[in-house]
């Protein structure tokens, strides 16, 4: 048995916020789209990777993940992140740092606790 893919559900009350994070701010394009519905969601990509983005006020409430990407280039992704969206820069990973596991990171959070941590080890 081969798994090619991992795609996460992330759930939004509003999920103008979500598109905001994967869109706007880390360049992920819309593949699936299923916006206008009654029950928006979309599927939202970018080099191979894959997360479904839903509204659904009821599991926004239950579940406030936590995501990691990883990169090649931390301090390339730092500086755009930075410029083009302070306003999501996690509080407590403002800056990279090293942390103890070896990895260079920085966070973003988004206005419903969403996080994204970016590393590089």
């Amino acid at each position: 048995m081969t798994f090619t893919k991992l795609i996460p559900n992330i759930f939004y009350t509003d999920i103008k916020v979500g598109l905001k994070l994967f869109v706007d701010c880390l360049g992920f394009s819309i593949g699936y789209d299923n916006l206008t519905s009654a029950a928006p969601s979309c599927v939202a990509e970018k080099d191979g990777l894959s997360v479904f983005i839903i509204q659904s006020k009821e599991f926004a409430e239950k579940d406030r993940p936590e995501i990691r990407l990883q990169t090649n280039n931390i301090e390339d992704v730092y500086a755009k992140f930075s410029s083009t969206h302070p306003e999501l820069l996690h509080p407590n990973g403002k800056k990279i740092s090293l942390k103890p596991w070896g990895a260079k990171e920085f966070a973003l959070v988004d206005e419903s606790g969403i996080c994204i941590i970016i590393q590089q080890f």
